[in-house]
């Protein structure tokens, strides 16, 4: 793993790496190395919490991101440090003393999960039986989203567990949870939460026996369903993500941009702990945002310095890379261009706005409103496209983009 943490120079164009980074295998950026943290079934005890912003401080520049597969990632790691900050996560059970067992595909559970419910028992469930899954491409997840209203639909994974849409289900599916392959419609109706995840293990060897590693995911792979999986029931009708603010469970925060230095999680941690039976428990979302288990229903939710409390704040739904200098690829520096457009430019652009370090687009796969790549150090526009799209514009400053867009407000004429 060492061998692999060697500075390359900066490339011409945007290189595609094939996988993720995870806490045993970082990857190098042009801040250090990347060091991701999965939470184990999407939760992280208070002391687990602050442990980690302990280590982010400690061993790296301090600075927490959130992903958009509800990972928490440090970054600035060292080649010097990384074995330290390994101590302190394998010590909190921040990361698994296996470092195979981070190559298996990541559970994403619906952030609301009760103790006992479909999703906490089925998710409860394939962990105990990960190792029986073959080795499967990198990348490939798997959500647990068997809540009534499900919320996962538009988050990156290659098999889901759902509630059933409801008047749909054959007599035998009483469970009314349906396992789904990503790219199709329909699921598979199951009637117990025991058999939605024998299903999907069954999925997972039907993937690799019928080519799916050359695929890499599952919506790329066009293999059709075997015919013990009929695709034949709609999930349930999509759920809302969680509100910032007050929470049945504590209050929900939104992170800028989806990152925010240590310090500030710690106090979010904190205020939520000052409450009687309150937990600082974390959950974390795939949305920008942090579930702090807290005082419960009908409390007020603390605000925090450095956290969003507001729905409209464009910063919790812009997608942001970390962009020159934190990433080698980026030409351009993101983050501060970011900040000008959602404060000048709030309420203008109706649609997403994508601002991307270079044409790999890592913060957004799908097409936005307003995209905004890097390029040799200035910026091309794309309308309604993606960050490898064909640019409106070319060669932009950001005073020239800011200045591009206040005098074409309507996307349509951009």
């Amino acid at each position: 793993m060492m061998n692999r943490m060697g500075k390359p120079a900066k490339p011409t164009e945007p290189r595609i790496k094939g996988w993720c980074p995870g806490a045993w295998r970082p990857m190098p950026t042009g801040d250090g190395l990347l060091v991701r943290v999965r939470p184990r079934l999407g939760r992280l005890t208070r002391g687990q919490m602050l442990s980690l912003c302990e280590a982010a401080e400690t061993f790296g520049s301090g600075l927490i991101e959130l992903t958009s597969r509800a990972n928490l990632q440090l970054r600035g790691v060292s080649e010097a440090t990384w074995p330290g900050l390994m101590d302190v996560l394998v010590e909190h059970g921040l990361a698994d003393a296996d470092p195979h067992a981070e190559r298996r595909p990541q559970l994403l559970l619906a952030p609301d999960w009760q103790a006992g419910d479909a999703t906490h028992e089925a998710a409860r469930l394939l962990q105990a039986r990960l190792g029986e899954m073959p080795e499967l491409p990198d990348k490939m997840g798997i959500a647990i989203d068997a809540g009534d209203a499900p919320v996962l639909g538009e988050v990156s994974a290659d098999f889901r567990i759902e509630r059933a849409a409801s008047g749909t289900l054959q007599p035998r599916a009483s469970g009314g949870l349906l396992v789904r392959a990503d790219g199709r419609a329909l699921g598979t109706p199951v009637d117990s939460v025991a058999a939605a995840v024998e299903h999907l293990v069954r999925l997972t060897h039907w993937f690799v026996d019928s080519g799916g590693r050359e695929s890499g995911r599952m919506r790329r792979h066009q293999a059709p369903l075997p015919a013990w999986a009929p695709a034949s029931i709609p999930p349930a009708e999509a759920g809302a993500r969680l509100a910032l603010g007050k929470h049945p469970k504590g209050a929900v925060f939104g992170l800028p941009f989806g990152r925010a230095p240590a310090s500030v999680l710690r106090a979010a941690v904190d205020s939520a702990s000052l409450a009687p039976e309150a937990s600082g428990a974390v959950r974390v979302t795939p949305w920008r945002r942090l579930l702090v288990e807290g005082p419960g229903k009908g409390a007020e939710a603390a605000s925090v310095a450095g956290l969003l409390d507001d729905n409209r704040d464009p910063r919790l739904s812009m997608d942001v890379c970390p962009g020159a200098p934190h990433c080698e690829q980026a030409s351009v520096e993101t983050l501060g261009l970011a900040l000008e457009l959602a404060e000048r430019l709030s309420g203008l652009i109706e649609g997403p706005v994508h601002v991307s370090g270079c044409a790999k687009g890592c913060a957004r796969r799908q097409p936005a409103e307003v995209c905004l790549t890097g390029r040799a150090g200035r910026f091309d526009l794309i309308v309604g496209g993606r960050a490898d799209g064909t640019p409106v514009a070319t060669g932009l400053t950001e005073s020239d983009v800011i200045e591009h867009l206040e005098k074409n407000r309507d996307a349509s004429r951009l």
